[in-house]
């Protein structure tokens, strides 16, 4: 047994060497065993590779340096894009070797904004398929293909999209396999979840988009999106067949479109272990974020003014966040006997109607009934949709984006807002960079440079300001992996809230003394961040009696520190190195060696 310093092996373990039952050309083909050029002398006789490989044995680091040479020389951003695609399907390790080592550099590359362009074009750029791709049009066939991508115990991490509301591009259709492909790749790079235990998931079940329904390209189901029962009924199928098959997984929505995205979270999160990122970890990381700036001011979220301009999935999610968080600080002073509801008064949402008002009736959603404000008194001859106008009579200490609509935090609106608060906090999260609602320069000019600034998409240094880039990767991949290894039924709100918390003491607000710290801690730092939050999510889990990994894994004990924890967590986060093989023999469908 390998050293490692805890009683009993995490069930993780990710130090160990890799059982391989393939040779030869079979081996060359496989992404997750393929070493290329860094397979050993030894390696080479003992799987059959001489005279399938060039005769100089490379390390990985020869092997990365002349990937990331060749990576550079690509012109555009989306043909880097590519290129590191076509890697991944080559050669897993060398993959993540190199993202790891150039994280800032490739972020903006294999994330937002360049993955939206490649979804965009997926049907265009398409080579070799990744995933899971199921067709509303057979649910027989989705137990079967789910099956076939691993066994119970194979399968840590779900990601699924119907592909209707993507990265601010909207309905991509099939193009939904991209989303959670990319997000899959975060699971790895910043949790250190294994690759092939991610599973990413692509639900066909049609396009509104006429763009893709006219290209004789497109590789989808070209029909128009399916809805009500029959598209309920086939989402049913899935996530029961991901319960069946893989119980030990935690199932993550992603882009799902509005009707849906918080219906069905509703729906599954009593059954498993889910979570949607647009809903919870869009407002997490505001969440974190706004706590971080708020050190700054000196305030407290219960004697503040929020307008979020954007009444979507994303708003609505990061709405909930900040009124649970007040209704807390109520609580917390023995304020009001219903202090969720004296916490929404702190909140004006904005959608493209204009500010939510009562009077709209049926055509708000569930999620943004509760915020509808009053038509009568200070509204009664105001131009609601107006956000100048919604901002001069709200007077918000903080402004959030969240509208897709570039340039919609006009000069005038945020001079406005800087003639009544302080420190105004402006976060303009919509992405890709071109839907900004406005820039950090602007923001700066706009409010003497008064601002605390956090955007959805990464922004260059202003006067020596870093801006922080409010990106979901500072959360999901941290929760997912607590969750992950504590086996969690549920992801609970307290499991959200402790990841809030973790992430928010990283903030170089709390570590740093200087008052314009950037908000959020650097994307270099993603790995150690997201072990820091895993271990939190962790004993918080065990905390509240969902943490099942004792159960499931007799002997196992989850250390009840939170530095030893974190030990224990970090022992379970796989690195891209190429470690020992170890010769097995291939066995059949009923387990017997061939």
């Amino acid at each position: 047994m390998e050293n490692h310093p805890f009683p009993q092996r995490p069930p993780l373990y990710a130090k160990g060497h890799i059982d391989c039952p393939y040779e030869g050309r079979d081996m060359l083909d496989l992404p997750e065993y393929n070493r290329g050029t860094g397979f050993t002398i030894a390696e080479r006789d003992e799987f059959q590779l001489h005279g399938l490989l060039p005769s100089s044995v490379q390390t990985l680091r020869n092997q990365t340096d002349r990937a990331y040479s060749q990576f550079c020389k690509l012109s555009t951003s989306l043909e880097k894009n590519t290129f590191l695609m076509s890697l991944k399907v080559q050669n897993e390790v060398l993959y993540f070797r190199l993202l790891l080592d150039h994280i800032v550099e490739v972020f903006p590359v294999v994330y937002t904004p360049t993955e939206s362009e490649a979804i965009e074009n997926y049907s265009r750029l398409f080579r070799r398929p990744e995933g899971c791709f199921l067709d509303i049009n057979h649910p027989e066939h989705v137990e079967q293909s789910l099956m076939a991508l691993g066994n119970p115990e194979d399968i840590d991490y779900v990601i699924v999209s119907d592909g209707e509301e993507i990265l601010g591009i909207g309905d991509q259709g099939v193009g939904a396999i991209g989303i959670s492909s990319a997000k899959a790749v975060l699971m790895t790079l910043c949790a250190g979840v294994h690759p092939d235990r991610c599973l990413p998931v692509a639900l066909d079940v049609g396009t509104d988009n006429p763009s893709l329904l006219n290209d004789m390209l497109y590789l989808g189901n070209r029909h128009s999106r399916v809805r009500g029962k029959r598209y309920d009924d086939f989402v049913e199928i899935f996530v029961q067949a991901v319960r069946k098959l893989f119980p030990r997984a935690i199932l993550h929505f992603e882009d799902f479109g509005l009707p849906n995205a918080r219906r069905l979270l509703e729906i599954y999160r009593p059954q498993l272990g889910c979570f949607n990122d647009d809903v919870q970890g869009t407002g997490a990381v505001t969440l974190a974020a706004l706590i971080a700036a708020i050190r700054v001011t000196g305030l407290r979220m219960k004697d503040m003014r929020f307008v979020i301009f954007g009444a979507g999935t994303a708003g609505t999610g990061i709405a909930d966040q900040i009124r649970d968080w007040i209704a807390k600080e109520i609580q917390t002073d023995g304020g009001s006997d219903e202090p969720s509801s004296a916490a929404t008064g702190h909140i004006w949402l904005v959608d493209k109607p204009g500010l939510l008002l009562a009077s709209m009736g049926e055509k708000l959603t569930p999620a943004q009934k509760g915020y509808a404000r009053s038509d009568e008194s200070e509204w009664v001859g105001v131009d609601t949709t107006s956000l100048f106008e919604i901002v001069r009579g709200v007077q918000p200490h903080v402004l959030i984006g969240t509208s897709t609509k570039p340039r919609a935090f006009t000069a005038q609106v945020l001079t406005e807002m800087a003639r009544h608060v302080e420190r105004p906090i402006v976060f303009p999260l919509s992405n890709p960079t071109r839907l900004h609602e406005a820039t950090p320069v602007e923001i700066f000019s706009a409010t003497e440079g008064r601002a605390l600034v956090a955007t959805g998409s990464p922004f260059n240094p202003v006067n020596g300001r870093t801006i922080a880039e409010n990106n979901n990767c500072f959360i999901y991949p941290g929760l997912g992996l607590g969750a992950v290894l504590s086996r969690a039924s549920a992801i609970t709100d307290e499991m959200i809230e402790a990841a809030v918390e973790a992430l928010a003491e990283l903030s170089p607000t709390a570590t740093q003394s200087k008052d314009d710290a950037p908000l959020l801690p650097d994307i270099s730092d993603i790995r150690q961040i997201s072990a820091h939050i895993a271990s939190a999510v962790v004993l918080c889990a065990v905390g509240q009696g969902v943490a099942r990994v004792e159960e499931m894994f007799p002997g196992t004990v989850v250390p009840r520190d939170r530095l030893s924890c974190l030990g224990w967590v970090e022992e379970q986060m796989w690195e891209p190195t190429y470690k020992p093989l170890h010769k097995i023999r291939k066995k059949n469908c009923v387990g017997v060696e061939l």
